[in-house]
């Protein structure tokens, strides 16, 4: 499930040139993230959707301290 826009697993049917039915499955195109959530970073799921049109915020990377 997206954790924006709860997209999930859509159910329907294969269906050959003889008719026969099967079922099958379409899954989202998820991607892990990390987000701030409260001031804590967290890794959820979300939809390729709702990452291009920028409806998360990325967590910024750790900073690596110069020696």
């Amino acid at each position: 499930m997206c954790y924006v826009c709860s997209k999930g697993v859509a159910h329907g049917n294969n269906v050959s040139h003889a008719n026969n039915k099967t079922r099958r499955t379409w899954k989202p195109n998820l991607q892990v993230a990390r987000i701030v959530v409260e001031g804590k970073t967290v890794k959820i799921k979300v939809c390729t959707r709702c990452l291009n049109a920028g409806k998360i915020q990325r967590a910024p990377r750790k900073a690596v301290a110069a020696v």
